[in-house]
């Protein structure tokens, strides 16, 4: 297996806790309407250079594979996004996309330098709290009334500990995969504000009166 890697000494996912952003795009403004937090190669994109989204991930690197039944004997995989950001420090402003998508690692047990490790990433240390961090970044550059789609496959850990992990409620879901093992999942980001910190006991919620300047959630 040949591989040629550009910029990611760990090869360890889409994301990591700590792991320095490109600070040069901090904050810049976008005409894209739609994020993909960590895009990887972009494997569900129907158009992977669609110009309606922006593509964000920690890693840029290409791995030659071997892969029978290729054309070669092998296939390439691209990880090449518009910006190197962490998706637990996003670099846009709050309130900014009217769409997120958020399909982050989910295996603990899969090596960084396997096939599937260096497809869909690797989760290390304390995941839960850098999803948990995933998830507020996520709802935060996302607009009042905006859509989040949620991507997790459940082969190692169930769903409903993920979930737990965000105080936002989802709409509605569905299962894929030959197993039903692949959860998409949708949630609307309310156009409400939140007082009080995350996991501070209850959450309150009051709606932001017409003209108010919007907070982060």
């Amino acid at each position: 297996m040949t591989t040629a890697q550009m910029n990611d000494p760990e090869r360890d996912g889409s994301a990591a806790v700590g792991i320095p952003v490109d600070r040069t795009v901090r904050l810049h403004a976008t005409d894209a309407s739609v994020l993909d937090a960590c895009c990887g190669s972009r494997m569900f994109w129907f158009d992977r250079a669609d110009s309606r989204a922006v593509f964000v991930d920690r890693r840029r690197e290409r791995h030659t594979l071997p892969d029978v039944s290729s054309k070669g004997g092998s296939r390439e995989l691209v990880i090449d996004p518009d910006h190197l950001a962490d998706f637990t420090d996003l670099p846009f402003a709050t309130d900014t996309f009217a769409l997120v998508v958020f399909d982050p690692p989910h295996f603990e047990r899969n090596g960084a330098t396997g096939w599937v490790g260096l497809k869909y990433g690797t989760l290390k240390g304390d995941w839960q709290e850098m999803l948990r961090l995933g998830f507020a970044e996520c709802f935060r550059v996302l607009r009042p009334e905006g859509v989040l789609i949620f991507k997790w496959c459940e082969d190692e850990i169930p769903v409903s500990r993920i979930l737990a992990l965000t105080q936002h409620k989802p709409l509605f879901g569905h299962k894929s995969g030959k197993q039903q093992k692949t959860h998409w999942i949708t949630f609307m980001k309310p156009n409400v504000l939140v007082t009080g910190p995350p996991k501070a006991g209850p959450v309150e919620w009051r709606v932001r009166p017409h003209g108010e300047q919007r907070g982060n959630l």
